[in-house]
């Protein structure tokens, strides 16, 4: 059996040492908004390179309050991919506004921001891009329409912590960067996390308000706010893991180039753009022979993943916005062809040679 993540091989790896911390937090009793917090918003700044982070209780609650603290309200638009993850656009909801779907670079995955001013409006707020499965988007080209229509960029980095764009770690490209330490993550705790980097010291001000009931001031709430707030055990186990981020995403980009290798032209992958570095949280192949590669897969025991099958757009959830098939034909061509194969820190040369090889007997090459 090959799962998609085999978090036992961390803890075999470094398990000594979150244990330990995981000790130290709780031996310390201060479980909420606690030193490892404080500690590890000062180390995730610092790795980012930006002015303020601060923790929240998961992804979701990253980009929801990043939209509120940016004064997106109802009546208001913002642009993002129908091919990520729901919570991405279910915080635009949230805060009252309306999605905007955008479809996606067939090469990329990522949101075409060459679509993206005629979907622009006088309601259009901010764009939230989706460096999707670790791969920046084309940051320039957004910015550049950000800055032409005075948008706010809000960057959906759930999936990306280490990749980096012209050298910039993504989360500090836009005005707001969202993070989410979910257990599969690159950077990932032992339950839900989250984090929101920013370098405008007034958003932040409003996002610390907005984590902890509206307060700036304890016991003085001076908007209606939320319970959002990063565990300090998560926060120990995070202190730990960010420490070999590097180290496990260049395995993880090691692991990339070897699938690679030996699949070679069998199936299509993500294109990665010369200035920028993907760090495959997931390794996403694209095939008109999708299923039979993963039914294939199954009968080996070998675990593998399909994000997204249905577009946004798509879901019944979102049915109110009247969108229709056909109306972004790449996210949904995509969604019958793409598959992500395991791939971790830990994934052994061999287990990555017996997936390829099934991997190009089912694909017929």
């Amino acid at each position: 059996m090959i799962p998609m993540l085999d978090l036992k091989r961390e803890l075999a790896d470094i398990g000594d040492e979150i244990s330990k911390a995981v000790d130290k937090s709780i031996g310390e009793t201060k479980f909420i908004l606690g030193p490892s917090v404080k500690e590890f918003e000062k180390n995730a700044a610092d790795y980012l390179g930006c002015k303020y982070t601060a923790g929240v209780a998961s992804g979701t609650d990253a980009l929801h309050l990043a939209l509120k603290a940016s004064g997106v309200k109802e009546g208001d638009e913002v642009i993002t991919t129908p091919f990520t993850f729901i919570a991405t656009a279910e915080a635009i909801v949230y805060c009252g506004a309306k999605p905007v779907f955008v479809d996606i670079d067939p090469e990329t995955m990522n949101i075409n921001p060459e679509l993206l001013e005629k979907n622009i409006t006088e309601n259009t707020k901010a764009i939230i891009p989706v460096h999707l499965f670790g791969n920046p988007c084309k940051m320039d080209e957004i910015k550049q329409i950000a800055d032409k229509y005075n948008l706010l960029i809000i960057e959906d980095c759930a999936q990306s912590f280490g990749a980096t764009y012209k050298d910039e770690q993504t989360g500090i490209l836009g005005d707001i960067g969202c993070f989410s330490f979910f257990p599969s993550k690159n950077l990932g705790c032992y339950g839900d996390g989250g984090l929101i980097s920013t370098n405008n010291e007034k958003i932040y001000n409003d996002i610390m308000a907005l984590r902890n009931h509206g307060s700036y001031e304890k016991y003085y709430h001076d908007r209606i706010g939320f319970n959002s707030r990063l565990d300090d055990i998560q926060a120990a186990i995070l202190n730990v893991k960010i420490k070999y981020i590097d180290i496990a995403n260049e395995d993880r980009i090691l692991a990339a180039e070897k699938y690679k290798d030996i699949m070679q032209n069998c199936v299509s992958y993500q294109k990665v753009e010369d200035k920028s570095k993907h760090v495959y949280h997931q390794f996403t192949i694209r095939s008109e022979k999708r299923n039979q590669i993963m039914s294939e897969l199954q009968k080996h025991e070998i675990a593998s993943a399909i994000y997204y099958p249905v577009p946004l757009h798509l879901q019944k959830s979102f049915a109110s916005l009247n969108y229709k098939e056909g109306d972004l034909p790449v996210s949904e061509k995509l969604s019958k062809e793409v598959l992500s194969l395991p791939i971790n820190p830990y994934l052994e040369d061999e287990e990555i040679t017996i997936i390829s090889e099934i991997v190009k007997l089912a694909a017929g090459k």
